[in-house]
Formats: C-alpha cells, sequence, structure tokens
C-alpha cells in the first residue's frame, strides 16, 4: 500500500468541504451586479401565516436582500434567488407592482404611497403600511437593488421580478400593455410649436359629484408643499388636495411631465387661436354659480365673471390660449364688420 501524501489528503478534504458547502448552500456568492433575496426553507419558529414576506425570521422570503461578495448560511436552511439591479434609462419610467401589504380600499385603483414609499426597505414599507398592488409612485432613471420577491418593477424593456406561480408572467405582461398603449414608459412631452395642449383623465381618487362634468382645478399652489402636485405629477398630494377622479380643468402646457400613466392619463388637443378682427366668447360649463353682472337694462341673456358657469361678462381677445375644450366651448364673433358699420355712421 502507498501513503497518500498529506498535501494530497489536505487537498482532497478541501474539495468535499467545497462540495459540501455549495451543496448545503453554507457558502454562497453573489455578484457585485446583482442583489440576492433570501428564502428561508425552514424555521423553528414556523412558517408565514399571513402574506408573503416573513417579517419575523420565519420560513419564506426574507424582506432583506444580499448585496455583493461571500455570504454564509446555516447548512441546507437556505435558498438564493440572484436577480440582476433594476435600472430604469434615462428619460424613461418604471412602474411598481408590490405583492404583499396592505389591501386596497373598495373605492382604490392604486396603492396608496402617503405613508411609506421606500421600495429599496420592505421591512419599513410593510410595518408602515404599504398596500399591496400597482403603486401611485413611480420610479425614474437610475439602478436600485430592489427584492424582487416583494416588488415586480415594470419597464418598457423588461419585467423585473420573480415569477412565483404560472400566471404571474401573463399577468405582468397584461399591465405592461396597457402602460405601453398609454405611452406611459415615457414623459408627456408638449412642444410649443405643436401649438397643443394635455387634457388630463385622473382614474384613482373619489368621484365627481352628480353635477360635475368635469374636477376643478386643486394643488395648483406651488406655496403649499403638501398639496401642490406639479401637474399630476404627485398623485398623493393631488388627492391630499381634494382631486378627483374624471377628466380635469386643469390642462398641462409645454414642458416634460412624469406622470404614472394609470393614474391619469393625457389626451392631447389643439390651442384654442383667436385671429385678429374677431373675439372669442366663452360659453363655460363648470364653475362657481355667480350673480348676473349684465345690468338691468341688459334683456338679452345673463352674463357672468371670468371662471364662472354661463357666458362670460368679458370676451377673449386674438390670441392663442390653453383652453379645455371639454369645460366650455368659444364662439369666434368677427368684429371688423361691426367697426366699419361704426365708422360709416359716423361718416354720415
Amino acid at each position: 500500500m502507498f501513503d497518500i501524501p498529506v498535501w494530497a489528503e489536505f487537498a482532497a478534504a478541501l474539495v468535499a468541504a467545497l462540495i459540501f458547502a455549495r451543496v448545503s448552500g453554507m457558502v454562497r456568492y453573489v455578484g457585485n451586479n446583482r442583489v440576492a433575496i433570501v428564502e428561508k426553507l425552514w424555521s423553528g419558529t414556523g412558517s408565514v401565516t399571513g402574506g408573503l414576506i416573513a417579517l419575523n425570521k420565519e420560513a419564506g422570503y426574507q424582506p432583506d436582500v444580499l448585496r455583493g461578495g461571500f455570504h454564509f448560511f446555516f447548512p441546507f436552511q437556505y435558498r438564493l434567488h440572484a436577480e440582476p439591479l433594476v435600472t430604469i434609462p434615462q428619460g424613461q419610467i418604471g412602474y411598481v407592482f408590490a405583492r404583499d401589504g396592505a389591501p386596497l380600499e373598495p373605492t382604490q385603483t392604486l396603492a396608496s404611497n402617503a405613508k411609506t414609499a421606500d421600495f429599496l426597505n420592505v421591512r419599513a414599507f410593510l410595518t408602515l403600511g404599504g398596500q399591496k398592488g400597482p403603486q401611485r409612485t413611480i420610479l425614474r432613471e437610475g439602478t436600485y437593488a430592489i427584492n424582487l420577491a416583494q416588488f415586480v418593477i415594470i419597464t418598457r424593456d423588461q419585467i423585473n421580478g420573480l415569477m412565483l406561480e404560472r400566471s404571474d408572467a401573463l399577468v405582468f405582461e397584461q399591465m405592461s400593455a396597457l402602460i405601453a398603449a398609454r405611452g406611459g414608459f415615457d414623459a408627456v412631452v408638449i412642444k410649443d410649436s405643436n401649438d397643443q395642449i394635455g387634457v388630463v383623465t385622473v382614474h384613482d381618487g373619489p368621484a365627481l359629484a352628480a353635477e360635475q362634468i368635469i374636477a376643478s382645478e386643486v394643488g395648483t399652489d406651488q406655496d403649499d408643499t403638501p398639496t401642490f402636485h406639479n401637474s399630476f405629477q404627485d398623485p398623493e398630494k393631488f388627492l391630499a388636495a381634494g382631486g378627483r377622479r374624471g377628466r380635469q380643468l386643469q390642462v398641462l402646457v409645454e414642458g416634460s411631465y412624469y406622470i404614472n400613466r394609470l393614474f391619469a392619463t393625457v389626451e392631447m388637443v389643439a390651442k384654442t387661436v383667436i385671429e385678429v378682427g374677431h373675439v372669442g366668447v366663452v360659453v363655460s360649463y363648470t364653475g362657481a354659480d355667480t350673480a348676473d353682472t349684465s345690468g338691468d337694462d341688459y334683456r338679452h341673456g345673463e352674463l357672468v365673471a371670468r371662471g364662472s358657469r354661463g357666458v362670460w361678462a368679458d370676451p377673449m381677445l386674438p390670441g392663442k390660449y390653453a383652453f379645455n375644450t371639454y369645460a366650455g366651448k368659444i364662439l369666434i364673433v368677427p368684429t371688423t364688420n361691426f367697426i366699419l358699420a361704426c365708422c360709416a355712421w359716423l361718416d354720415l
């Protein structure tokens, strides 16, 4: 019998230890460009009794992700799901779907982020009352280390998330298709050269009252930080200001707007142009009901103040206007003929 060298015995033991570490999951390496979602296979505290994420060290998906480097575990107790970091390209929008959290209220369309919008901290999201389902808050450009068992991130190019059920892929593909159909992965860009405005329809929040056909302007004061929603870009502040679902009186003018299209859609319509030699008589379908301003001697109908419901006493002069044609109509009236008639009468 030949004696086995000591170094060979050591090497064999090392190889056996490495194989055991790999098979048992004792040692795992996570690349620096990835995150690892931890799944606990068994636990002395049992399994999760409600929801998906194990907040109290039960068996199940753990709230905290692992970043790059070597990590050590008790044998045969954990499984790691290594996933790429989520990257939102510049100028694009990412949509967030939460699998676990408080249920939506019966009248909600999207999950509220008034208490928390921290998608990087699952534990904080759940303990602070974050809701499950599609979120009102969107992700802007950047790279994010997100727990993809709890959150599914939908971008134009891919769906980032663990597919836990066979039906998951179809559900999120349908959601992605809806967003794409609304142009939702890009900002709303309105150029001055196009002579257009954006008419907004909100799909979440309290419904309009029965006598309303369009929602009043709210949250437009920049000095009122809790309610200034910056042209529907902050859904929570819009709702805090008393905003309602439905077509909005406030329109979008020239600029770029990062709007959650599950929360609000935008229809492009032409600006109202009043040529020289004409004025625009405004008939408003919305606004406060105010007293007649036409005076006792006027017998051809009531005139109201600008911004009120009815025929405005002050017409619009020649120019371009960002007028919401769903909120009223403008009758273009020529003034040249009246001027000529007046001058001809003076010549007599």
